[in-house]
């Protein structure tokens, strides 16, 4: 089988990659990305010489290329995407372009060469928030509801590849995913900023009172999700991937950050909130539960740590990118 996959240097795909080709090592992996600022041919280091895997350099905006790639692909596992919310405030353009306009040439090319599956990674975001006093959760029925330029571009790629299997019978599947976290995630976001700040003695920044609640999913356990909704899901179907049955707020994690880190509350420095800022995300996972048998294996308390001492031995593979990383929250 022949696979593509689109943003495979940037955190959740290199992740995928590695997964299924340990997973299915007959399998033929081509990796398509642009290598943006999230992504980074340093994350694809332990398996670029693999005889099955394929690198290509390229912009899935370009139609040209993108029906180039897709020829004698069997299913494509499409995570490409503009995904960090702070930069969707400041530059929502590139979002709409690579997002919507990006997806369109893959869903074009995809039809065109006859592919078996096309899987689309998507965000539990498009749902919008939840109050923080709800028990309530997203789940595939939930209205979307997009509440920052990111949201509304991954709202805007979802309906488009419901529209190709409607109107064209494109076989496809769609996952709407919680924030994940793990190894290879950009210092950008959330867990590995404040993971690398602490290393480097500087605080953490947290916006507003902290209060906001993130159903967190260990990346692997994505991977194993996307791995079975691309074997064993139906067509046309939509499935809600979770990682927790208890939820942290951002202070919580924080403080688990703190804590296995020997540090105290005097490196928390409150910072003034994101515009937009979703107050809660939790995801109802039953669907691919019940349909697909999966589950998530890994819980926070534990993986956390075991991501905290991935970035304390791995520092090559974050200190080249931390200065980049932080320069967007200057400009805000």
């Amino acid at each position: 089988m022949k696979i593509l996959v689109t943003g495979g240097a940037g955190f959740i795909g290199s992740n995928f990659i590695r997964h299924w080709l340990s997973a299915h090592p007959s399998d033929q992996i081509v990796n398509l990305d642009k290598l943006t600022y999230a992504g980074h041919l340093s994350s694809t280091k332990d398996f670029s010489d693999n005889s099955n895997y394929t690198f290509i350099k390229g912009d899935i905006t370009n139609p040209k290329l993108v029906n180039e790639v897709m020829n004698g692909i069997d299913m494509v596992a499409h995570f490409a995407a503009e995904s960090h919310v702070d930069r969707s405030i400041l530059h929502a353009t590139e979002f709409v372009k690579t997002n919507v306009l990006g997806t369109m040439n893959l869903l074009d090319a995809a039809l065109k060469n006859k592919v078996k599956r096309f899987h689309h990674v998507s965000t539990d975001e498009v749902f919008g928030a939840l109050p923080l006093d709800t028990e309530e959760k997203f789940n595939e029925h939930t209205p979307y509801n997009p509440h920052s330029p990111y949201s509304a571009s991954k709202a805007g790629s979802d309906h488009l590849v419901r529209a190709y299997f409607t109107t064209h019978g494109l076989p496809v599947t769609i996952t709407n995913c919680s924030n994940n976290y793990g190894p290879f995630m950009d210092p950008e976001k959330l867990f590995p900023r404040f993971i690398t700040n602490l290393l480097t003695g500087k605080k953490v920044p947290v916006y507003g009172d902290g209060k906001y609640v993130r159903d967190w999913l260990y990346v692997k356990d994505h991977c194993r999700a996307i791995e079975l909704v691309l074997l064993k899901g139906e067509p046309g179907e939509t499935y809600c991937v979770g990682g927790q049955t208890k939820l942290y707020n951002n202070l919580e994690v924080t403080m688990m950050i703190l804590k296995y880190l020997g540090k105290d509350e005097s490196f928390i420095e409150h910072v003034a909130d994101r515009a937009g800022h979703d107050r809660k995300y939790a995801v109802d996972w039953t669907k691919i539960n019940q349909k697909l048998g999966w589950k998530p294996e890994h819980d926070l308390d534990e993986w956390l740590q075991k991501t905290i001492d991935w970035y304390k031995e791995n520092g090559w593979w974050w200190k080249p990118l931390k200065k980049r990383a932080e320069s967007i929250y200057k400009k805000n």
